[in-house]
């Protein structure tokens, strides 16, 4: 089975040699700017608007309604553009890859971040685009399940696989080894600290 870092790179390998669209947003956690619905639809309507004209003059007319960009688009006028953008006549194959959602902020029993992305999931779903596909990638927790269990057509789960592991070796490893203020370390205690942290992190 695949890993996710593997299924991004085809997905970008099809995009470089022109046969897809694709539009990628990864959920930060250490940055406010990348943890709401906002920041999602954001980011992958100017991502569609630079793949072709036709999605950039929607987004263009987007930004003569709100007064040439003084006035910032309510979520549901982002919601609109983005739709027209994915439904627009005689295009091809369109990836849009939703990654970590889960460090989107979840309040349970209020509305939260994590809450408006999920109804943003089940909308773009409920939009039956034969060429539109949404991939998105979380850990697995409740309220995520919950919409991705009843929205999806094809589930896999990483957490136990060998490569994702072997990918997050492969990460920490180039971390401890590239950040400057670790060059001096003995080679024994740089190796204690990748194995204590590939252990901890559990596929995660």
């Amino acid at each position: 089975m695949p890993t996710r870092s593997a299924m991004v790179q085809e997905v970008e390998r099809m995009h470089v040699a022109g046969l897809a669209t694709m539009a990628y947003y990864y959920f930060d956690f250490r940055d406010v700017k990348k943890q709401d619905c906002d920041g999602l639809l954001s980011s992958l309507v100017l991502q569609l608007s630079a793949e072709s004209d036709s999605c950039y003059n929607i987004l263009s007319q987007l930004y003569s309604d709100n007064s040439r960009g003084i006035r910032k688009p309510s979520i549901n006028a982002l919601k609109k553009c983005l739709k027209d953008m994915l439904g627009l006549p005689g295009q091809g194959p369109i990836y849009i890859i939703v990654d970590a959602l889960d460090e989107c902020p979840n309040f349970p029993g209020r509305p939260s971040a994590r809450g408006k992305v999920l109804d943003l999931v089940e909308e773009l779903v409920d939009l039956n685009l034969p060429n539109v596909h949404l991939c998105v990638a979380s850990r697995p927790e409740m309220d995520i399940r919950s919409v991705l269990e009843q929205s999806t057509t094809l589930k896999m789960s990483l957490d136990d696989e060998i490569g994702q592991k072997e990918d997050i070796i492969r990460y920490i490893e180039s971390v401890v080894r590239s950040d400057r203020s670790m060059r001096r370390w003995k080679e024994e205690d740089k190796r204690f600290v990748i194995d204590t942290l590939s252990y901890k992190s559990d596929g995660m």
